[in-house]
């Protein structure tokens, strides 16, 4: 048998065959959000496990959600980078079906976190004192443990039911899709009102309600300027006991912050009394309301804009056969769901004085680090 005969094949002939230009710049940046949404969850992670001051039983909750987001990175965005790259499924039909098992978990575990984060808002705001007795680390464990559990229920049925991929021509060539599809509308409704519509529902109807928690705390505020100024607006150092808090318009917020709360260092200026006491003035009573109304404002934005998209086409699809997306639709509506697990780490720390005080000690570190390797 003669020996085989590799030069007649051009490598760099089969790379431009397959890879245009568009497709490398295309798969440059799908990479860089990969990377980038890996770095900023990392991130998160590390900050709330060797910073002291995060590790409170709300923390917990953006710790799981930016380990979910994390586990998207690492493990779908990838493969879905290659999958685009390629055009056709080259992983074979094993590696397809756990890509889309995590692919669907962990975007619904994501999507669950952010409703749970609204509901244990809701309630920091709107029962303070009881739920911050309530607030523990073992509740923290246990509803990730529902969330995970219930993203698995959610997800499961309709990946195991649908129909598996067969290969089929295009062209010259045997190509393989590796998605979701199903013969009956019930599956599609069962998936995407459990990932995706009721979750909305709950963190719209969760979110109004404690916009309308701060209007009445800032409209109490208002009516009680006095009290205020007498009692809560002039602090000394120490003055922070049972009887101060419950005089204080603040008893309506979480005596614990919430992590998504906006920090309110920036409400408040330092004095020096004639007696050389440090004294606390509030600079600005609506301060507050204003950050957590553009907090609301950017959480909502950023995760209807990232996932309805994607959903409505869902139902579209799958409800009306006739209705179809081209690939390319099909791949920025998928990747503009996937940019959800970057926006969310940003999102929910970045108000926040503790995670931006964690992050300016680290980032000096990993800098330094990466410069030694």
């Amino acid at each position: 048998m003669d020996p085989i005969n590799c030069s007649s094949v051009d490598l760099s002939d089969v790379l431009a065959s397959k890879m245009s230009p568009s497709k490398i710049f295309l798969s440059l940046t799908l990479s860089f959000l990969a990377v980038a949404t890996t770095a900023i969850n990392s991130l998160v992670i590390t900050a709330i496990l060797i910073t002291h001051k995060l590790h409170q039983p709300a923390n917990y909750l953006i710790c799981s959600l930016a380990l979910t987001d994390l586990l998207v990175a690492v493990l779908v965005m990838p493969v879905s980078i290659v999958y685009i790259a390629e055009e056709t499924w080259v992983l074979g039909p094993i590696v397809c079906h756990l890509w889309l098992g995590v692919d669907v978990t962990c975007c619904t575990c994501s999507i669950l976190h952010l409703a749970a984060i609204a509901l244990d808002r809701y309630r920091a705001i709107t029962d303070a004192v009881a739920y911050s007795q309530k607030r523990t680390y073992k509740r923290a464990i246990i509803t990730i443990l529902a969330l995970w559990t219930l993203s698995v229920l959610v997800s499961l049925p309709p990946l195991v039911l649908r129909k598996f991929p067969l290969e089929h021509k295009d062209g010259e060539r045997e190509v393989m899709d590796c998605l979701i599809e199903h013969d009956h509308v019930a599956f599609t409704v069962y998936s995407t009102f459990g990932a995706f519509y009721i979750p909305l529902t709950l963190i719209l109807v969760l979110y109004y309600k404690i916009y309308k928690a701060a209007e009445t705390l800032r409209n109490r505020r208002g009516s009680s300027r006095l009290v205020r100024q007498t009692v809560s607006s002039v602090m000394l150092p120490g003055m922070s006991s049972d009887k101060d808090i419950a005089l204080s318009p603040d008893t309506f917020c979480p005596v614990e912050k919430s992590f998504s709360d906006p920090s309110t260092d920036g409400e408040r200026v330092r004095i020096t009394s004639s007696s050389g006491n440090l004294i606390k003035v509030r600079r600005n009573p609506g301060a507050r309301e204003r950050r957590a109304a553009l907090t609301l404002g950017l959480i909502l934005g950023a995760f209807v804009i990232c996932w309805l998209p994607f959903f409505l086409k869902e139902v579209i699809v799958n409800i009306w056969p006739n209705c179809s997306t081209s690939a390319v639709l099909a791949d920025f509506l998928t990747w503009l769901g996937y940019l959800n697990s970057l926006i969310n780490p940003l999102i929910y720390t970045i108000f926040n004085e503790d995670f931006k005080k964690a992050f300016k000690r680290l980032l000096p570190l990993c800098c330094s680090n990466i410069l030694r390797n």
